[in-house]
């Protein structure tokens, strides 16, 4: 019996240490592939890509082996890159096999030129082991977290009385696993202060405040809610984020920085805010708005998002150069905005950190590349809008016209010509033209000339059909004919225009005479019906004068029907009119896609410079998203459905992320530029998950209903105190132990300021205004912009109707980190600077609110100075003051006044009159606008 039991035991040892000794073996062994037929669990603890290797690979590896360089023929930036066999004729990683694989072998070198890194510190032991142990189990590949796409979440089944709603629920189970409890919520007076400057930029009214105190009931805030999202403010307060984005400017940028009218994208957003337009409309619009079906003028000028790009007005530039220039900056900033992705990387070369290849790059660029503007001074195409009752009544008397005639004819119809007045396009400009001088060909600039001695040409131009040739033109002089001829200066003439100058009369100082001079005018000719490319030759011929024709542009178009109808001279002269008018119109830079035979060759840049062209790309995304497949159109209505397909793994988590951010002053991802790789990993995948897949899907792209979700959880409404074991767990409150504690962003200083003191105007909408800003900020080469200071009560409207110039933006703006706006910026980075100090104390607009605040409480009371800086406190911060702190008012208040006492022409010099009260009080309310629980939102 014995020797039986010592049998079996000897058995179960031997088998037990076989087993060992094979699993041991099926480790080591290097047998290719040998994952696919081992069971995971005897290869060990599994290694995870993207959170063992990655970071070893992007930190230490890319630099030399990725998208920049392929050193030794090997990447690992695509899989099958890194599996692939290398220049030596190894290859550097055999899965399965650890002997072959001849990254092991170099990592592990110990001669310092052959291991690698190479010419830096060595991989450390637990590195390697993770290299070793991921190439052994089978060397498997993961997409980054980024470019998969959200997945439906559990949501924590936790239970306590903090929590509000199930936002609530995620946070708290992070906290838990971090040892972190949250704070209990706000105090009324500090809720309805960060509410309503995170949903209208704006303090409180004093009535509301008054309101919400003395609502018991239990859905009190939610009605707070309610009102602030339906307040107009919202608008401007959200349209004012997106400016930073869409790089929003009154003026073109570049040396000359000239202004531009493009105020009517920023009525555009606001409105779009207020009426909560779904996201997926609100950017559907902004990239492709010309190519929805019967396009509007709203959606026109929404387009105006991707024409905020600069222009380069100054003298002898090339305007393709330029051109390009904006249409990298229309890829750079889309992937940016909408993606959370750092495709400038890819201009000059592939991604360095992510799977994104070189010529994905031209592939996105193919959507942008079809757009009639041109980077000329005119910005065409702009949206004209004629103001004048003359000028509406001669565009409704040709829409009349077209309309009544194409009943009984074929051919263009009213669309077609409203469009052809108020867009005006496919327009040929100067530098698709050559001048050809002594045999010369030179190109185009801001125009192009004509003159007995130069014709110009331009090469294969797209004939249609068009029996009309247009063209606004200056000429020097009346006399001889320019002929307009196909493929030669000698060949067909299909057109023919007897130079006449147009002239205008102005009075000289000098001579004290009249004196003329010429004027551009804009021309239809008849043409001969062609069809196919041809190159067209302009050539003056009659006349040996000295007379010079000055071209903007050249547009080819069909003729008003109805040409044998009673009245046709007369509206074709309305016609001529309405396009010589000198009348008021207003003009809004917008996007217009050329017809398709009109359409440019997409080719990859070779290093990223326009000049040097290589293959020919057609458009299209990185293969690493969701498919663009025929189910979208190839243009940019096209991508923007790629862009909210449900399988987009982006759009949804980054719009959300930037909502979190502007809320809670830390997105969940914090870095909102970047959700590569190279970016920062989430502190709540979950609930990003969660959260965007609800706004997707649950809300329909609604942002009001995301926002209100948001700042209903007890995560939002906590207290933003700083507690003492808060410093070392979680300084920047990446875990949400606390409520939000930031300063205002530089508008809403501005506008709190205006508020409080109750010189804020209410007014919304239209043109960009000027208020008071200190002398000699604009003096810009080549320009002679003055900044002329608004009237009335344009100078105190909110600082996003600001005029915003590029080159020398509003100073006490900048001073608190916004922006010039000369290419999108995805998140402000706030500073602390004594810059700030001195603006808040001494900017013309900040004293003038403290002045109006001093008024206002000498006005409205007649307390005594206790009572009277209670008040003041009370209507800067919205609540009530402390004794701490009104005993140091009181002191600065009797401080200044023993000052005025014995200064007193220091009076008249801080406020312009002769009251010494009043002079005090301006002074205290000065201190108020620059305390922290002021400048602060919560």
């Amino acid at each position: 019996m014995m020797l039986t039991q010592k049998k079996i035991m000897v058995c179960a040892f031997s088998g037990v240490l076989l087993l060992a000794l094979l699993i041991w073996i099926l480790r080591i062994v290097p047998l290719e592939n040998k994952h696919r037929v081992i069971p995971a669990i005897l290869l060990g603890e599994a290694v995870d890509y993207n959170q063992d290797i990655r970071p070893i690979v992007n930190n230490k590896c890319i630099a030399c082996h990725g998208g920049v360089k392929k050193s030794g023929g090997f990447s690992l930036l695509f899989e099958e890159e890194a599996l692939a066999v290398n220049e030596s004729g190894e290859r550097a990683i055999v899965p399965g096999n650890t002997r072959k694989s001849e990254l092991l072998r170099r990592i592990k070198h110990h001669d310092p030129e052959f291991r690698m890194p190479l010419e830096s510190d060595p991989l450390s032991g637990e590195e390697i082991e993770l290299f070793t142990r991921w190439i052994n189990q089978g060397a498997k590949w993961d997409d980054h977290w980024a470019y998969k796409p959200p997945k439906q979440q559990e949501i924590p089944d936790i239970q306590s009385p903090w929590i509000i709603n199930e936002i609530d629920r995620f946070v708290l189970d992070k906290m838990g696993q971090k040892g972190l409890q949250p704070n209990p919520l706000s105090d009324r007076y500090s809720l309805i202060r960060r509410l309503s400057f995170d949903l209208t930029g704006l303090p409180p009214e004093l009535e509301k405040v008054q309101e919400f105190l003395s609502d018991t009931s239990e859905n009190a805030y939610e009605k707070l809610v309610d009102h602030y999202l339906a307040s107009p403010a919202y608008g401007e307060r959200w349209a004012a984020m997106w400016m930073d984005l869409a790089r929003y400017a009154d003026s073109k940028g570049y040396e000359a920085d000239r202004p531009r009218n493009i105020w009517k994208y920023r009525d555009w957003l606001i409105h779009a805010f207020n009426d909560n337009m779904p996201f997926d409309r609100f950017v559907t619009e902004q990239l492709a708005g010309d190519l929805m079906p019967d396009p509007t003028d709203e959606q026109y000028i929404a387009t105006a998002f991707h024409r905020n790009t600069m222009n380069n007005d100054e003298g002898g530039t090339d305007n393709e150069e330029f051109r390009t220039a904006a249409i990298l900056d229309r890829v750079n900033t889309t992937w940016t905005i909408l993606q959370g992705t750092t495709m400038e990387c890819v201009q000059c070369h592939s991604h360095p950190y992510d799977p994104i290849r070189h010529e994905d790059y031209y592939r996105s660029l193919a959507f942008f590349n079809q757009t009639a503007d041109a980077d000329i001074p005119s910005e065409a195409p702009v949206l004209i809008n004629f103001e004048s009752e003359e000028d509406i009544e001669r565009l409704t008397k040709i829409q009349s016209w077209v309309s009544d005639s194409m009943a009984a004819e074929q051919g263009p119809g009213e669309q077609y010509f409203t469009d052809l007045i108020r867009l005006g396009e496919p327009k040929l400009h100067p530098h698709y033209f050559e001048q050809i001088d002594k045999g010369i060909p030179i190109k185009g600039t801001a125009t192009f000339k004509v003159d007995p001695l130069i014709p110009s040409r331009t090469r294969a131009l797209p004939f249609a059909g068009e029996d009309r040739l247009m063209f606004k033109v200056r000429a020097s002089d009346s006399g001889g004919n320019i002929s307009f001829r196909l493929d030669s200066i000698n060949g067909r003439e299909v057109g023919n225009w007897e130079v006449r100058s147009k002239t205008k009369t102005r009075f000289n100082e000098e001579t004290k005479k009249d004196e003329s001079y010429a004027i551009m005018e804009v021309l239809s000719i008849p043409i001969t019906p062609t069809e196919g490319k041809h190159d067209l030759y302009l050539v003056y011929e009659g006349s040996e004068e000295e007379i010079t024709c000055t071209f903007e542009w050249v547009l080819l178009h069909h003729s008003l029907p109805g040409n044998e109808k009673p009245g046709y001279k007369e509206v074709e002269r309305t016609f001529y009119e309405l396009y010589n008018t000198e009348a008021d119109k207003e003009t809004t830079p917008v996007m217009v896609s050329l017809p398709e035979r009109y359409q440019r060759e997409t080719r990859l840049f070779e290093r990223g410079s326009w000049m040097v062209p290589g293959d020919r790309v057609s458009a299209g995304v990185p293969e690493i998203w969701n498919a663009f497949d025929d189910q979208y159109p190839a243009d940019r209505l096209g991508f923007s459905r790629w862009l909210f397909s449900p399988a987009n793994p982006l759009t949804a988590r980054v719009m959300v992320n930037r909502l979190w951010e502007q809320l809670f002053g830390r997105g969940l991802v914090p870095s909102l530029e970047d959700f590569g790789s190279q970016g920062s990993a989430p502190t709540h995948p979950e609930l990003l998950d969660w959260l965007a897949l609800r706004f997707m899907e649950d809300m329909n792209w609604d942002i009001k209903r995301l926002l209100k979700e948001l700042v209903m959880s007890a995560s939002y409404r906590q207290s933003s105190h700083f507690r003492e074991e808060l410093v070392q767990i979680d300084p920047l409150n990446e875990w949400l132990a606390r409520g939000p504690r930031l300063r205002l962003t530089a508008e809403q200083i501005r506008d709190q300021a205006l508020a409080v003191s109750g010189l804020l105007s209410e007014k919304m909408y239209g043109p960009s205004v000027m208020p008071d800003q200190p002398e000699g900020i604009w003096q810009v080469v080549y320009s002679g912009e003055k900044w002329q200071t608004s009237k009335g009560e344009d100078k105190y409207r909110r600082a996003m109707y600001t005029f915003w110039r590029r080159t020398s933006p509003y100073p006490s703006i900048i001073a608190f980190d916004a922006p010039s706006r000369e290419f999108c910026l995805p998140e402000r980075i706030p500073t602390n600077t004594p810059l700030q100090a001195l603006v808040t104390l001494n900017d013309p607009v900040y004293l003038e609110a403290s002045l109006a605040l001093a008024r206002r409480v000498l006005k409205e009371t007649s307390w005594n100075e206790e009572q009277r800086l209670s008040l003041m406190y009370s209507l800067a911060v919205r609540r009530g003051v402390s004794q701490e702190k009104l005993a140091d008012l009181k002191s600065l208040y009797e401080q200044t006044k023993i000052y005025f006492e014995n200064q007193p022409q220091a009076v008249c010099q801080l406020i312009g009159e002769e009251d010494e009260s009043l002079a005090t009080y301006t002074v205290v309310a000065n201190a108020v606008m620059n305390l922290d629980e002021f400048l602060m939102k919560s």
